[in-house]
């Protein structure tokens, strides 16, 4: 994908879409547990790490809570309150903790490129 292709409409920015697509590019892939495996914390868990190799779980979570985001949420996704993200986690069934890391990746990616 070039670098005009990755842009959303609405200037330089990548849609949050666009980012989710970014972000399961190595889910389940060899090096995506290479990955993981080395972000793991004391107690086998890797967080962090989500961003660079979600689990398919993972992705299936935040395309769920992607999909149910409204048009609006998607486009101020960088101002969503923690209690806007725990809410569409709970609806989406989704980790909140999972959700919230994904949206503070999106506004970092998104403020790293505008």
């Amino acid at each position: 994908m070039t670098d005009k292709q990755d842009k959303s409409t609405t200037g330089d920015r990548i849609s949050i879409e666009q980012y989710l697509q970014k972000v399961a590019c190595f889910s389940g892939d060899e090096y995506g547990r290479l990955v993981r495996g080395q972000f793991k914390g004391n107690r086998g868990e890797s967080e962090l790490a989500m961003l660079a190799a979600p689990s398919p779980e993972e992705l299936e979570q935040l395309k769920r809570a992607v999909a149910i985001m409204t048009p609006g949420e998607k486009e101020t996704a960088h101002s969503l309150t923690d209690e806007q993200i725990q809410r569409i986690a709970k609806d989406a069934q989704a980790d909140p903790a999972n959700l919230a890391i994904f949206i503070n990746g999106y506004v970092l990616h998104s403020k790293r490129v505008s």
